[in-house]
């Protein structure tokens, strides 16, 4: 999980490469070093804290499926709403539709997605903001309408500043609060992580890779998508362990030296 997600490989200005020749410099082996190629990325810091956490959202995928103590997976992502600057040219055969590359800005909307890998269910809420109002009340709607049997819902999310109860408390009065996050445990993601968003790169590849202009539209696309998914009960086959990190990614563990005796 903690390998980077593929970055774009950039190369230099035409003007560097072809100074290089067709097979680089001079004294280049075939497969040496490559200076024009770039892979950008999350680069951890090897730390006890990144360990913790990593092994703590592990324990929390390797779990068996508890109704009372459920599991879910939260994130959100912005959506920049484009519409077309010219009408376009509608589809002919052996052609296809043709859209101009200008576009107009349209704003932006929000979207808050909850999955429950156990169950192959996943609900999202498109918004027009991502305050910390917004996701206090996700976070209620969360817990009072999706899983209102719950005894604790285990919310898996990242470090984002207003995924915290500090948020519920400034959207809530103090007694609502407290009964929302006592029905909430939170389970940070590491801080400067990549982690693998499986569910939500779906979403982007068959729902919304493309050109959509309001947010009405946007709404109604990912609730078509929402509802096909779950009707399929799709899920996420996670093989990744607590094991497999400490022997694969042992790397990424803090030296340890022997307890001093008290």
């Amino acid at each position: 999980m903690d390998d980077a997600p593929a970055g774009r490989s950039v190369g230099h200005p035409r003007h560097c490469r072809d100074n290089l020749g067709r097979d680089g410099a001079p004294d280049a082996q075939k497969r040496g070093v490559k200076p024009w190629l770039h892979k950008q990325g999350c680069i951890p810091t090897v730390s006890a804290a990144y360990v913790c956490c990593r092994e703590d959202v592990l324990h929390r995928y390797a779990a068996p499926p508890d109704p009372a103590r459920l599991v879910i997976c939260f994130d959100e992502w912005p959506y920049q709403l484009l519409d077309d600057s010219r009408p376009p040219l509608p589809r002919q055969p052996e052609l296809p539709v043709r859209d101009d590359y200008q576009y107009v800005r349209q704003g932006t909307g929000n979207r808050f997605g909850c999955f429950e890998p156990a169950a192959g269910r996943r609900q999202i809420v498109v918004t027009e903001r991502r305050t910390k109002e917004d996701f206090a009340a996700l976070m209620r709607t969360l817990v009072d309408e999706w899983y209102p049997t719950a005894t604790v819902v285990r919310v898996v999310l990242d470090n984002l500043n207003t995924h915290t109860g500090a948020s519920l408390y400034e959207a809530f009065p103090p007694v609502e609060a407290r009964r929302i996050l006592e029905r909430l445990a939170f389970h940070y993601t590491p801080k400067h992580g990549s982690w693998l968003k499986i569910e939500w790169s779906v979403l982007t590849q068959q729902c919304v890779d493309r050109q959509i202009g309001a947010i009405e539209t946007l709404r109604e696309e990912v609730a078509s998508w929402e509802r096909a998914r779950n009707a399929a009960k799709a899920t996420v086959d996670w093989r990744f362990g607590v094991g497999e990190a400490r022997t694969t990614l042992a790397r990424l563990y803090p030296v340890t030296t022997p307890m001093a005796k008290y």
